[in-house]
């Protein structure tokens, strides 16, 4: 995935949404709340939503750069003869 500025948008339906500013793909991660959680939740689903969202944009960038690392250990381990 590359570079993109993202925004995290509330749906029509009710659902909250991180997607690319100005695209109309597809989003790239939902978050739909059972009526259960939101009534739990109140006026606080905004910024559950978020924390969600935000967590799992931190773990992606975690993984992307131990791939990263991976990779570079793995060239560097190449041995030419």
């Amino acid at each position: 995935m590359g570079s993109s500025y993202l925004e995290i948008v509330e749906l029509e339906d009710g659902t909250y949404a991180l997607q690319k500013i100005d695209s109309s793909d597809e989003p790239l991660v939902v978050i739909n709340f059972s009526d259960e959680v939101l009534d739990f939740l109140k006026e606080n689903k905004v910024s559950v939503a978020k924390a969600m969202i935000g967590a799992g944009v931190q773990a992606v960038g975690s993984v992307s750069k131990a791939m990263g690392d991976l990779k570079e250990r793995e060239e560097q381990n190449k041995t030419l003869h």
